[in-house]
């Protein structure tokens, strides 16, 4: 069976995205899957872009990478240190493929006869179809307030992951501040790498998951 590694939120670490593949032991033939926000924060957005398109990475869409291709025109503008837009650093093909992102991604089971793997960003309302399920709460979602409705909002005690019934596994990034979440049916990797913590991966169909420290810090929190 094909050997899969899902990578958390990359947020532009090009540099960690390789060591981390490396201590997988990423190999011709594995497939690797990037749980979205290729993109903003980090030092080489560009440079991540490259590799997933010239690697054959699967991803799916984030909400920065979607930010990203909103305002693609404006990258001439400079940001708040004055320093050159990430956006200005992409180039026509990187353009392209994030431009083909999908909002999901189906990934079949790890192993015969368990339960599909299912690849998103941020999440999935609990209780609704998944062709039902909202743009908004895939690139954004949280938690769920304690009214039952779905938010983007960080009610601490209330995420969405803990109340998410199936029948997929799904895998998600997005939340930095829960960090690594393992909940019976789904999986959140994003452990806040861009901020000086850890880039994590899982591997299947081992359920192995694997870490990297930071080289530095690159955003705030």
């Amino acid at each position: 069976m094909q050997r899969t590694i899902i990578v958390g939120d990359v947020h532009g670490c090009a540099d960690e995205l390789q060591l981390l593949l490396r201590r997988c032991g990423y190999a011709p033939g594995d497939r690797v899957v990037l749980a979205g926000d290729l993109v903003a924060k980090g030092p080489d957005s560009q440079g991540v872009v490259q590799f997933a398109r010239e690697n054959g990475v699967l991803a799916v869409l984030g909400n920065h990478d979607a930010f990203a291709l909103g305002h693609r025109h404006e990258g001439h503008k400079q940001n708040h240190q004055g320093r050159r837009s990430y956006i200005a650093t992409l180039r026509a093909e990187d353009w392209e493929y994030l431009q083909a992102l999908p909002l999901y991604l189906r990934l079949g089971p790890a192993k015969p006869g368990e339960r599909e793997y299912l690849v998103v960003h941020a999440g999935l309302a609990p209780g609704v179809p998944l062709d039902q399920q909202k743009r908004e709460h895939m690139l954004s979602l949280r938690s769920i307030a304690i009214t039952g409705e779905p938010t983007s909002r960080l009610l601490l005690h209330f995420p969405w992951a803990a109340r998410w019934p199936g029948p997929e596994k799904v895998v998600f990034g997005h939340d930095a501040v829960r960090g690594l979440q393992q909940w019976p049916l789904a999986l959140g990797l994003d452990t806040g790498c861009v901020y000086g913590r850890l880039l994590t991966a899982l591997i299947l169909p081992e359920g192995e998951l694997v870490q990297l420290a930071a080289l530095r810090r690159y955003a705030g929190r």
